[in-house]
């Protein structure tokens, strides 16, 4: 069987974690694509509130196979 896949870069944020804005990025990408397959962290960065770490930032690349 055969299958083509996509790909889309998503950016996703938390207050918590750089692990819980992976979550609240893949959490929102299955809910809005269908046949989500995998995910390629691109880039983090650390948003600074006065001088302390004040939200995580995530950019990730999402793969996902397309309907037939």
């Amino acid at each position: 069987m055969s299958s083509v896949a996509r790909v889309t870069t998503i950016t996703a944020r938390s207050e918590k974690s750089f692990e819980d804005a992976v979550r609240v990025g893949v959490e929102r990408a299955n809910s809005t694509l269908r046949g989500v397959s995998g995910a390629w962290i691109k880039e983090q960065k650390l948003h600074i509130q006065n001088g302390a770490v004040g939200a995580y930032q995530v950019t990730m690349e999402i793969t996902f196979v397309l309907d037939d």
